[in-house]
């Protein structure tokens, strides 16, 4: 990340956050939305403390709202993009290599489960999510429903320690719990990680040993 980048990033603390919120009040929901929507083409943006400021600010059901709202919407419109990019003949004829097509295969038969369960995690890979979705050619509706809910635990916890954030202020051992969850997540997330990579590895290898079975039955028949 250059140095310019990353003092874009220092600047989206809890302080800043809020205070355009409380300045482009006026608006609506439109300033809660468009934050939680930026981040599905921003991915360094602090998903937690956006999340949680929402809450803060505009309390525990909008907040919830508008959050989910904007990032759905995020990770709907990445999706059809690169669904529609993955239309292209460049990409078409990559799709078309032996990896990749088994790739494919694996994300097409366990879509609506690897969507739902990472976009639960407060934090994770979200826009490889979504291009992950988009390639494989998931349908609109599986995807809308996975995100839809995953996004819906996840936001809602957050927004929930958001919008009583001076209980968890008073009573420090709250945090805990936060802490917990955040430690989870990223556990599970890495686990699925590896359980993917894994699962396309071994694809590999059964592909390369039924190649050599093949191969070695042809010469014996000859």
């Amino acid at each position: 990340m250059t140095t310019a980048a990353i003092d874009i990033m220092s600047y989206f603390t809890e302080e800043n956050i809020r205070f355009w919120l409380e300045k482009f009040r006026s608006l609506g929901p439109l300033p809660g939305i468009l934050l939680t929507f930026m981040k599905s083409f921003v991915p360094p943006l602090p998903t937690l403390l956006i999340v949680g400021v929402n809450g803060a600010v505009y309390g525990l059901w909008a907040g919830f709202l508008y959050s989910w709202i904007g990032m759905v919407l995020g990770c709907t419109v990445t999706f059809l993009i690169v669904r529609e990019i993955g239309k292209s003949a460049f990409v078409e004829k990559w799709a078309r290599k032996p990896r990749v097509q088994r790739s494919m295969v694996w994300i097409r038969r366990n879509a609506f489960s690897y969507v739902f369960l990472l976009s639960i995690f407060p934090v994770g890979p979200f826009v490889i999510i979504n291009v992950a979705a988009g390639i494989a050619r998931m349908r609109l509706l599986s995807f809308l429903l996975a995100v839809g809910f995953g996004k819906g635990i996840m936001i809602f916890s957050v927004t929930y320690i958001g919008s009583n954030v001076e209980q968890f202020l008073e009573h420090p051992i709250r945090w805990i719990g936060v802490i917990l969850f955040i430690a989870i997540s990223l556990w599970a997330s890495r686990k699925l990680e590896r359980h993917f990579t894994r699962s396309n590895s071994d694809q590999d290898e059964g592909h390369s040993l039924h190649q050599a079975s093949g191969k070695s039955i042809s010469s014996s028949s000859k």
